[in-house]
């Protein structure tokens, strides 16, 4: 499944190939976001223009079209029919790029396009809609953040067994059970177990209590889970570093296929919190950080020895019309860039800046994607730091 082609001399980078049912990924490597199973602003022709090894979509937004899809009668060819058919009658299969034979699945047939996949667990909406949203707080702490004295939680409701969330009047159920069923419905080849994110507001209390949910969600998972697919457990604990070293050694224990680092990082902490964790997790097998992609951050991961890591940056600030180049990014919808047809496209009618976001969009994941093959490359001559110090001394952030 994973294979470690190379080590860094000088750090614990490493390069690896990571093999999965619709083809192998090279790695270190960035994974695109494609939240609802698709690449906003993209057609599949685009993703493969942009060099892409990887997606990750989100369960929880998922979540209401595969039950709508079952419900109707719509849902074809997801693993689990796939399982049901396979001793009455002969299995449709497609060809992947490294020649394995493989089923279409649900999120394939989504994003319309034969490559390696990902889903979360949906365990991030336990922050994002809750904690999250009513604080503004993100994965990385703002100096505004942390001014927050009191940590408001709105329209959740964790237990032992899962989470209860409120949205749009309704109340729904999310747990390690149903997450390990909506993602074989989905389809994915890499999943992970279903996890509680905390608040990087949260206090040891708070943690140590989380993390007993965690670690027995990760068990729960495994109980539940399509062996079929690759099933990474998370590693959480906040900014302790007692907790992130026990939830480390506990998560590697058990018989996972690879590894998720999550919770959220205060700004300068996630190179001493990778410190702790990374020491406790077996060589063989796959480490993936969650929703970290800044480039400064890139470097750090994968220095510690990051495989893959996920971030909605090339996508969204595409949208906003910032644009990465060798020498940082910028705005293109700036007065200087007035020439730029990129430029022109943004201040345009709403169906040209659609093409102008299009084009961004393309462009940044497009650089994200060679920044991380140039990154290999440095990893296989053993001049990683070297690349890493010439790169970031002409990005300016």
């Amino acid at each position: 499944m994973f294979t470690i082609l190379q080590k860094d001399k000088n750090s614990r980078a490493r390069l690896g190939l990571l093999k999965t049912p619709h083809g192998v990924i090279k790695t270190p490597s960035y994974v695109i976001v494609a939240t609802h199973g698709s690449v906003k602003t993209l057609e599949p022709l685009d993703i493969k223009k942009t060099g892409t090894q990887v997606v990750i979509a989100n369960t929880y937004h998922l979540w209401q079209n595969v039950t709508q899809n079952e419900s109707t009668g719509r849902l074809r060819n997801t693993r689990r029919r796939v399982a049901e058919k396979e001793q009455k009658s002969q299995q449709t299969f497609y060809a992947v790029p490294n020649g394995d034979q493989s089923p279409h699945s649900f999120l394939s047939n989504k994003l319309e396009i034969m490559m390696p996949t990902m889903t979360d667990s949906g365990g991030f909406q336990v922050f994002s809609l809750g904690f999250g949203l009513e604080n503004k707080v993100g994965k990385i702490l703002s100096e505004r953040a942390e001014k927050i004295k009191n940590l408001k939680r709105k329209n959740i409701k964790i237990t032992n067994n899962g989470v209860y969330f409120s949205v749009g009047g309704k109340k729904r159920f999310l747990g390690p059970k149903l997450s390990m069923e909506l993602q074989s419905r989905i389809g994915a080849d890499i999943i992970f177990a279903f996890d509680e994110c905390t608040s990087p507001l949260d206090g040891k209390k708070y943690n140590q209590e989380a993390l007993v949910r965690t670690h027995r969600w990760a068990k729960e998972s495994l109980k539940h889970y399509d062996p079929r697919q690759l099933l990474f457990g998370i590693i959480q604990g906040g900014k302790y570093k007692n907790l992130r070293q026990k939830s480390a050694k506990y998560i590697a224990s058990l018989p996972f296929d690879g590894f998720g680092i999550g919770g959220s990082f205060g700004k300068d902490e996630m190179s001493k919190t990778l410190k702790w964790i990374i020491p406790h997790l077996p060589d063989k097998k796959p480490r993936h950080l969650l929703g970290i992609g800044k480039v400064e951050d890139i470097f750090t991961a994968v220095e510690n020895g990051v495989d893959m890591f996920d971030c909605v940056i090339p996508t969204r600030e595409a949208r906003h019309g910032r644009i990465y180049a060798k020498n940082g990014f910028y705005d293109i919808r700036k007065s200087i860039y007035s020439k730029n047809k990129i430029h022109k496209l943004f201040k345009g009618t709403p169906q040209q800046k659609l093409e102008g976001q299009r084009l961004a969009t393309i462009h940044n994941i497009k650089f994200f994607n060679s920044l991380l093959s140039q990154i290999r490359a440095s990893i296989k001559r053993s001049k990683f730091f070297e690349f890493k110090k010439e790169f970031l001394k002409n990005f300016r952030v």
